[in-house]
This record gives structure tokens, sequence and C-alpha cells, in this order.
């Protein structure tokens, strides 16, 4: 385990002084994602100034919702970008390479490349992630804390956990395009606002099926002791849960894999 992830480390830095090697270009993408999420913020801030609270859910509450989800997108994009390129390495037979090499699949496809943004989504999502909590009554204790962690890191995996499931449909659509991941993808962008505001329908689609919700709505709920908050306790279960079905989803596939031919 220790070499796997010694070897995980070195592959994403040779990625990262590769994007360094151009100043110019990083500072654009870093500032370029900065801004997106500052924009999501400004948004939320207009709709506020025009009402109270939105289903209950006051202006800093939802600005946690966003930072959870920035925050975990931003871990996925920073070590877990190659995911987008699963598809088209299927449809150029990249895996061949892959296949042969002591090293898992999956950490040698997630590693392929790194997303640039993802390091201005971690701070940009810490950055209101601490605004919020500086803003909110939340009864802290050391258990709380160490809860509210292990929370935290449990709706990252789901993300990621997410991604991996969805980009490893391309073994059966056989698309040069992640086309499905990035639709799924668009759709997680609901989970930015509490859960409560959509109808019974996409309640079911983002807390069950695309479990989305347990990447910001169950454990914000839980910090902040607000609705069904042991929902948020589940979060570390339906972790693992993502993280199984992925893993499974993938093993499947690879072994479907067929090369491109000839």
């Amino acid at each position: 385990m220790r070499r796997t992830l010694w070897l995980y480390r070195r592959a994403l830095g040779a990625h990262l002084r590769a994007a360094l090697q151009y100043e110019a270009d990083f500072w654009v993408l870093v500032v370029a994602a900065m801004l997106m999420q500052v924009v999501g913020v400004v948004f939320l801030g207009a709709i506020f100034s025009k009402i109270p609270t939105l289903h209950g859910w006051s202006f800093w509450d939802v600005v946690l919702i966003y930072a959870l989800v920035t925050i975990a997108e931003g871990v996925g994009s920073l070590f877990f970008e190659g995911m987008w390129s699963l598809a088209w390495m299927i449809n150029q037979a990249d895996l061949d390479y892959m296949m042969v090499r002591p090293y898992p699949v999956v950490l040698q496809v997630s590693s392929v490349n790194i997303g640039i943004n993802g390091l201005s989504n971690i701070v940009t999502g810490g950055l209101m992630l601490g605004f919020s909590l500086s803003h909110l009554d939340v009864a802290w204790s050391a258990g709380r804390v160490v809860l509210g962690l292990l929370v935290l890191l449990s709706a990252i995996a789901v993300k990621v956990a997410i991604n991996l499931a969805t980009n490893a449909a391309a073994f059966w659509m056989q698309s040069p395009s992640p086309l499905f991941a990035m639709a799924v993808h668009q759709a997680g962008d609901l989970a930015r606002f509490p859960l409560s505001v959509y109808p019974w329908a996409l309640k079911a689609a983002l807390g069950f099926a695309l479990p989305f919700a347990f990447v910001s709505f169950f454990p914000v709920s839980y910090l902040l002791g607000q609705g069904r908050a042991w929902v948020g306790l589940l979060t570390p279960l339906v972790a693992v849960y993502c993280l199984a079905v992925a893993g499974w989803i993938f093993a499947r596939g690879l072994r479907r894999y067929e090369s491109a031919g000839n």
C-alpha cells in the first residue's frame, strides 16, 4: 500500500511539474476557476437579497452546501482527473500498456492527468467553508469535529466514486467522449442547493439513485442539526457502498475490454 501511494504521488507530481512549465496558462486556469466559484456565490447573494430563507435555509447554510460540492469537485479534479480520459483511452486502446504493468489499472487511469482547476476549487471551497461556519451557530465538541471531518472525507469519496462509475460506462458505450459521465456531472450541480427545494422525483434521484445529496446536503444537515440530521451520519456507509460499486463496475468493464483491433 505504501509503495502504491508513493507511485501515485510521483505520477501526479510529474504532471504537476509539466503544468508548471507554462506559468501563464497555470495562473489563468487558477484564476478562472476561482472566478467561476465566486460568480456562483454572488448568484446566491442575489437570490437571498430578495428572500430571507430558502425552505428554511439561510444564505450561509446554502454557502456551506455550496462549499462542500466545490471542495469535492476540487479533490476529484486535482487528484483523479485521469478518470475523464478513460473513454479516450478505451477508444485508442491505451489500456493495453496499463494492463501489463504491475500497478492497479484504475490508479494508472486516475493519475494520467491532473486538473489545475481543482486546486482553485479546493482553495475557494475551503474559504467558503470557513466563512460560512464562522457565521453559523454550530455546537462544536471534540466528537463533533471528528465526525465532521469523517463526514467531509466520506462526501468527497462519494463524489469520486460517482465520477469513476459513470466514466467506466465507456467500456460499454465505446465512445471517445465521456458524454454520459459529463451529463451525470452536470446533474450533480443540483446538489449545490438544499434537497428540500426539489420535487420528490429529484429528491429520490439525488438521494438514492445518484447520491449527490450525500456530497453536500445530508452532511450539512448533520452539522446544523436540520431536518433528518441523522441521515448525514450514514455518509461514510454510503461512501463505502459507492466505492465498492464503482470498483465493481470498473472491474467488469476491464474484463470485457477488447483493445482497438486492427
